[in-house]
């Protein structure tokens, strides 16, 4: 079987165990000891894959620099699939992250047909009212792509890394597809780089909350972040088995790699495009290369860092990670690049509330954000479950929630206690409990969300102008 991965079609995936072999995604679970306080989907396995997610981690752990971006293309109602991108955004910007939300106004122009003023519209009415009601708070950044000049420009010059045929094997594009859709395609590349630009604090680890229908974006800008970097470190090893760090500058100016050479204290050796790091790296050497950092809030990091190194292993990582932020700097003072890969999770497609796939077309198919209150409680009950087709074979046989709509939707987004939830699902497959008390339970608790949720969202409405929203003038 061999899955494909389409961001603008209603994608179905059955198994998604295939994704780590086909398209390179780690699986998330190993992940979680390492996560403080992790998101509810995380523990529910919601969040079933990631990529570089390590690094994330790592920055939550230390305090490092680090950022979530994620963006939502304004073509129709707010609805809990996209409230399920939100929370994650929200959590890691509650767990120290710098947060960019774009609103993909120049995707839904060039494959919807929508007009500049209709994305507009649908942006705010449905997607950042429905953010800030979750919880996003006024120090991150919402813009509109159309909008934004950090973002345009940057997709042009991404535009001279990627052709044709490269977006052909990715998408799947052919001499149909208009130039416009191929644009805003390097403009959600430049929509996940944008983070690690310098007026935003330079290069920082990036992660991207997707469904893995969004992984062709990911795999694109992955690749153009090392096609835009100036320099890549490499971790190398001579003939005796020393290890030792190679920056390669491959067209890089030569003034660039003259200065990188002048800030790195020790021995080091000077090619004609790269060079070899060769000190050892002990404690004195480290201090030295930490006083070569620029930026004071990260030399502050580093000298925190430099208290903590114990080992040898330690002290090679540390001095990578110094390099790599000396390297950043050399870039961007010679006017490149250094950008980091974006780590990226993927979480499980929301199934329609009749089973198979949501769909704008039918509505009792979804919960929308904005639904009446009573209607999407009655939807909930119109919903399919995982039930036996009669009460004697459910307590005989017990039911199946993994295939019930109804305790998806307890699961993603209704019971936070996960100890009430494990119990709900025993009592289920054990057949002591009936699919209409879980019904009458989730049908009381999407009132209850979906009604505070718009009380917040008109509360979100009268203090729009505290939150930074850029947008097409």
């Amino acid at each position: 079987m061999t899955n494909k991965l389409d961001p603008w079609s209603s994608s179905e995936i059955n198994d998604y165990s295939k994704l780590f072999e086909e398209f390179g995604i780690s699986p998330f679970d190993n992940m979680l000891p390492e996560i403080p306080s992790p998101h509810m989907y995380m523990r529910r396995r919601v969040i079933f894959g990631h990529r570089d997610y390590e690094q994330i981690a790592e920055a939550m752990r230390t305090g490092a620099p680090f950022s979530v971006m994620d963006g939502f293309m304004p073509s129709g109602k707010v609805h809990l699939g996209h409230k399920m991108v939100m929370d994650q955004i929200i959590w890691h910007q509650q767990m120290g992250a710098s947060a960019f939300v774009g609103i993909a106004d120049r995707e839904a122009f060039s494959v919807r047909g929508f007009s500049w003023q209709k994305c507009r519209e649908i942006g705010v009415e449905e997607y950042i009212l429905s953010l800030i009601a979750l919880g996003f708070k006024p120090d991150g950044l919402i813009y509109f792509q159309s909008g934004c000049e950090s973002v345009k420009d940057l997709a042009f010059e991404l535009g001279v890394k990627v052709n044709f045929s490269e977006l052909s094997a990715i998408y799947g594009f052919s001499g149909e597809t208009n130039l416009s859709h191929m644009i805003s395609v390097a403009t959600q590349a430049a929509d996940i780089l944008q983070p690690q630009l310098e007026e935003f604090g330079g290069p920082k680890p990036v992660v991207v909350p997707v469904g893995p229908d969004q992984d062709p974006h990911l795999r694109l800008t992955r690749g153009l972040a090392g096609k835009m970097s100036m320099f890549r470190v490499e971790e190398r090893e001579n003939a005796n088995g020393w290890k030792y760090l190679s920056v390669r500058g491959k067209g890089a100016p030569k003034q660039a790699l003259q200065e990188l050479k002048k800030r790195i204290p020790g021995k080091v050796k000077l090619y004609e495009e790269h060079l070899d790091v060769l000190q050892t790296p002990d404690y004195p050497f480290l201090e030295r290369f930490v006083s070569q950092i620029n930026q004071p809030e990260k030399k502050k990091y580093f000298t925190a860092e430099l208290k903590d190194v114990s080992k040898s292993a330690s002290e090679m990582i540390l001095t990578r990670k110094i390099l790599d932020e000396i390297v950043a700097e050399v870039a961007a003072e010679f006017e490149g690049y250094a950008f980091i890969p974006p780590a990226s999770t993927y979480h499980r497609f929301m199934s329609g509330l009749q089973g198979g796939k949501m769909s704008s077309s039918i509505p009792d198919s979804y919960i929308a954000l904005t639904d009446d209150p009573k209607e999407g409680a009655k939807k909930v009950k119109r919903a399919k479950t995982g039930g036996c087709v009669t009460l004697e074979e459910q307590k005989k046989l017990g039911g199946k929630p993994d295939e019930c709509s109804v305790f998806e939707l307890m699961l993603f987004h209704l019971l936070g206690d996960d100890e009430e939830l494990l119990e709900i699902r025993q009592e289920c497959v054990s057949g002591t409990r009936m699919c209409g008390s879980c019904k009458q339970l989730a049908a009381e608790k999407m009132y209850e969300f979906l009604k505070d949720h718009q009380e917040k969202r008109e509360l979100a409405r009268e203090h729009l102008d505290e939150y930074k929203i850029i947008c097409k003038k």
